[in-house]
């Protein structure tokens, strides 16, 4: 299966600025893309790219003052499944794991480990068997727990104050289970991306980027998705990292007003020019 991404995200700067972009997918699915990754910026300007303490893509560039275009395409290869489920996938011991899984175990902005929530996960979940039953039992409690509404959005809300509010976004539906896996000891990093409409009823919202989740059981991460809670067909990764504060796909260090916002995803037939 080939899958089309592109995006497109204009900004209105007053002034110039330093602009830090995440539009490129993350360095994982390269062996993957099937025509190559374009990120366009307009008006022209130099692009510097280099890679952050997540291995995440990112690129550099100063703009002038005035309208700002950023786009991003390309083609990926799927293998048109849905995502891994492995029911005897184990639990590591804090102890067992690796270095670098560590990280995800701490809070971070939006993930209050060290808040009432940790005494709230044990009392809800601690009897569970650990490992892949524990996890989708936070899956499902996220689901239910959370009313999904794009009206009440908010940039800064916590996965606290998603548990209280009972309402938000994907990235309030992730950094809750993110949170909630945390406290129970599972590494839990948030993944940010394109997943479009592929093997589920087509919604006629205009498409906007997901987030997702990752853990770490067995040996390897593996993906889960609180807002839909079911397997899907389609991830495209374009960042990780401790949750949304460390993936953000535009970050302007300066006043900006978003003009126009439009994100893509379509699967292509396998001959399609640029396939495999």
């Amino acid at each position: 299966m080939l899958i089309q991404v592109d995006c497109e995200i204009a900004l209105a700067f007053p002034e110039p600025a330093a602009v830090v972009l995440m539009l490129n997918l993350h360095p994982s699915v390269s062996p993957r893309v099937r025509r190559a990754e374009q990120l366009s910026v307009e008006p022209s300007v130099p692009v510097a790219h280099y890679r952050d303490v997540h291995g995440n893509h990112c690129s550099r560039v100063f703009m002038p003052a005035g309208r700002a275009v950023f786009r991003h395409a390309a083609v990926v290869e799927d293998v048109g499944f849905p995502d891994p489920q492995d029911w005897t996938a184990y639990h590591h011991r804090v102890q067992d794991l690796p270095d670098d899984t560590l990280l995800f175990l701490l809070p971070s902005r939006y993930c209050e480990v060290d808040s009432e929530l940790k005494e709230t996960a044990w009392a809800m979940f601690g009897h569970l068997p650990a490992g892949w039953p524990l996890v989708r039992t936070i899956c499902d409690f996220v689901h239910g727990h959370i009313r999904f509404d794009y009206l009440q959005a908010r940039a800064n809300r916590t996965a606290l104050e998603s548990f209280r509010e009972r309402v938000g976004v994907c990235r309030d539906f992730t950094h809750l289970a993110v949170t909630l896996c945390r406290c129970l000891n599972v590494p839990a990093r948030y993944c940010a991306g394109y997943l479009g409409d592929i093997g589920v009823p087509i919604d006629t919202a205009p498409m906007d980027f997901s987030a997702w989740f990752e853990v770490y059981l067995g040996g390897r991460w593996y993906a889960f998705d609180a807002r839909h809670n079911v397997p899907r067909i389609g991830r495209v990764l374009m960042a990780c990292g401790r949750d949304a504060a460390d993936v953000a796909l535009t970050t302007a260090f300066g006043v900006n007003r978003l003009e126009s916002f439009r994100v893509g995803t379509v699967e292509l037939p396998a001959f399609a020019p640029g396939g495999a």
